[in-house]
C-alpha cells in the first residue's frame, strides 16, 4: 500500500496559501494552528482551516497542543469537519487519548517532538485512532537539551521507526529541513531517514515538496533489484536462489515485493 510522502505546512491564518499548497505536489497538506500561528490569530486561522474543509478542501490540521487554551476550540471546531485527518503535536499517551474520546474513528498523526513522547512511542504508536507518527525534530530537540537536529537525533528516529513497526503503523514521517536554499542539506537529510526506515518527510516550503517525493520513491536501481529477485524466486519454484552473488532469502523476498507493491 502507497502512503503519502511528502506534508506540506500551511499557516492556518493564511488562508490564501491553501490552494496554493494544495497544487504544490504534497501529497497531503497540513493546514497549522500551532506554531506557525500567533495568539492573536488562532480563532482567525481555526476559522479559515474549517472553511477549507467545508468547500471541499482535503488534507491535515494540526490542533494546538492539550496544554493550550485553544485546545478545547480546535477539537470542537474539527469535530463538525470529518473529512480532516488531525496532527497531535506534542503527542504522549494523554493527549491522544484526549483527541481520539473527542473525535472517535478519525486517523490521528502523533508528533513525537518531546523526551516525554520518546519515551512513551511505543504506547503512542498503539494508541486508538492514531494512523501514523511523525517526528518533530526541532521540539524534541530543545525538549532534549540536545543542539542539533540532524544525525544527532538518529537515535531517536530509530526507536520512532521500531514503535510504528511493533503497532504495525506505516512507516513514520521525518521532521523538517529548515536550510531552504540548500538543495544538497535536504538531499542528505533525505537520504538519512530512509535507511532509517522513515518514508515520507514534513515540508515547510513548496520548494521541497518535489525532492522529497522524490527523494523517498524507490530508485530505478532499486526496482530493476526487486524485479530481478522476484523473477528469481519465481523461475526456482521458491527454491534458494542465488542474485548478483548473494543468497535470496524470506527478508529480501519481502523487501522486494515491498518496493514492486509500492509502484504497482
Amino acid at each position: 500500500m502507497n502512503h503519502p510522502r511528502s506534508y506540506l505546512f500551511v499557516p492556518g491564518h493564511r488562508p490564501d496559501r491553501f490552494g496554493k499548497a494544495a497544487s504544490s505536489g504534497a501529497h497531503r497538506i497540513i493546514i497549522d494552528l500551532e506554531d506557525a500561528v500567533g495568539p492573536q490569530d488562532k480563532d482567525f486561522a481555526r476559522q479559515h482551516a474549517m472553511q477549507w474543509f467545508v468547500e471541499d478542501g482535503i488534507g491535515v490540521v494540526r490542533i494546538n497542543g492539550a496544554d493550550t487554551p485553544w485546545f478545547e476550540a480546535d477539537l470542537a471546531a474539527l469535530a463538525e469537519c470529518p473529512q480532516a485527518a488531525v496532527m497531535v503535536p506534542k503527542a504522549d499517551t494523554q493527549s491522544i487519548a484526549l483527541v481520539a474520546r473527542a473525535l472517535p474513528d478519525r486517523p490521528l498523526i502523533a508528533i513525537v517532538e518531546s523526551v516525554d513522547g520518546l519515551v512513551e512511542a511505543g504506547a503512542v504508536a498503539a494508541s486508538q485512532g492514531v494512523a501514523r507518527l511523525a517526528f518533530g525534530n526541532l521540539d524534541f530537540g530543545a525538549d532534549a537539551r540536545i543542539p542539533g537536529t540532524g544525525a544527532v537525533l538518529d537515535p531517536a528516529r530509530f526507536q520512532i521507526v521500531v514503535a510504528c513497526r511493533r503497532a504495525g503503523l506505516p512507516p513514520p514521517i521525518d521532521g523538517v529541513t529548515v536550510a531552504l536554499q540548500d538543495e544538497s542539506a535536504l538531499a542528505a537529510d533525505i537520504a538519512r531517514a530512509r535507511d532509517l526506515g522513515f518514508t515520507a518527510k514534513l515540508c515547510i516550503h513548496p520548494s521541497q515538496v518535489a525532492r522529497v517525493n522524490a527523494g523517498f520513491a524507490p530508485s530505478e536501481a532499486e526496482i530493476d533489484w526487486a524485479r530481478r529477485i522476484v523473477s528469481a524466486i519465481e523461475a526456482s519454484a521458491g527454491a534458494a536462489v542465488q542474485v548478483d552473488g548473494k543468497m535470496v532469502d524470506r527478508p529480501v523476498l519481502e523487501r522486494a515485493r515491498a518496493i514492486l507493491a509500492e509502484i504497482a
